[in-house]
């Protein structure tokens, strides 16, 4: 937009400036049958709070919808519904009008595309340990190939509080998606509160578990963890010494776990042992031939 000065500057001038559309078009470049697509509209000149109104059309005559807003610095983002009335092969469009500036325009098509499903959510194994690579993998159908997918990691909390753990971006490939991610524990286990603790409110141990979901364009799959829960198992180590600091083999111990599950077993002659498969948090390891003597994990 170019400004033309003929007045001297040594003088307060007044002068109008007009409302513009300067863009209005569709973040995507497909817009998918019973999904949504994103557009955006900026201006220049146009006030904060100034109404905007976007319908959403097709070339053979099918409604998308229309969404009443308001602008934000010269910028208004939203999301188009494509409902699945729409025929595949059609063309989305969409007009703006923001009538109380003066100012209406329209945005280039783009094509519709098939309705999208994503199935056979699933993790390449049950159980992880820090370290573990773990492969995601999903069939996508109807997108085509190298469409942006983004997978976000959740840690499952029954009462549905699920934290975020991790978004990473991938893209389709033949009608579907795979991906290797490194599983890693940040935080400290021995703040896991236990199953005994826990009982004290009314509740019980839950072990970290996680699922992810699936998001193509603005539309997120599975939220319902059809993808199963990837299950925490830790593990450790044991080393008893005597009071020379030698080895003291072949003593037979129990575990306690964070769980409240137990496991018996004995070290090997040099006082050692491996614990794996662990419900991750605080256990206690005591030994039967050992009286007052017990290790905290």
């Amino acid at each position: 937009m170019a400004l033309k000065f003929t007045k001297p500057t040594d003088a307060e001038h007044k002068i109008k400036l007009e409302s513009e559309l300067l863009y209005a078009g569709w973040m995507s470049g497909m817009a998918y049958i019973g999904l949504t697509a994103k557009f955006q509209v900026q201006t220049a000149f146009v006030g904060n709070g100034s109404p905007v109104e976007i319908t959403g059309k097709t070339k053979q005559g099918k409604k998308l919808g229309k969404i009443k807003g308001v602008m934000t610095n010269n910028s208004y983002v939203g999301v188009m519904e494509i409902p699945d009335n729409v025929k595949e092969g059609d063309w989305a469009y969409f007009e703006v009008d923001l009538s109380k500036c003066g100012v209406k325009g329209q945005a280039d098509p783009i094509p519709v595309g098939p309705p999208v499903t994503v199935t056979n959510m699933k993790w390449s194994a049950k159980e992880a340990r820090r370290g573990d690579i773990v492969t995601i993998s999903a069939d996508v159908r109807g997108v085509l190939d190298d469409t942006d997918v983004k997978l976000t990691i959740y840690e499952y909390d029954k009462d549905g509080a699920h934290d975020k753990l991790a978004d990473l971006a991938t893209k389709a490939k033949g009608q579907q998606i795979s991906l290797d991610w490194k599983y890693e524990y940040f935080d400290k286990t021995h703040q896991i509160p236990t199953d005994e603790e826990l009982k004290k409110y009314g509740q019980n141990y839950q072990a970290p578990q996680y699922f992810f979901t699936v998001k193509i364009e603005e539309c997120e799959f599975g939220k319902k963890q059809e993808s199963g829960l990837l299950a925490f198992k830790d593990w450790f180590e044991i080393k008893l010494l005597d009071g020379e600091g030698k080895p003291r083999g072949n003593e037979p111990y129990t575990v306690t776990f964070a769980d409240g599950s137990t496991k018996d077993g004995t070290l090997d002659g040099d006082g050692y042992a491996k614990v794996e498969k662990v419900p991750p948090g605080k256990c206690t390891v005591t030994f039967k031939n050992l009286k007052g003597v017990s290790l905290q994990q």
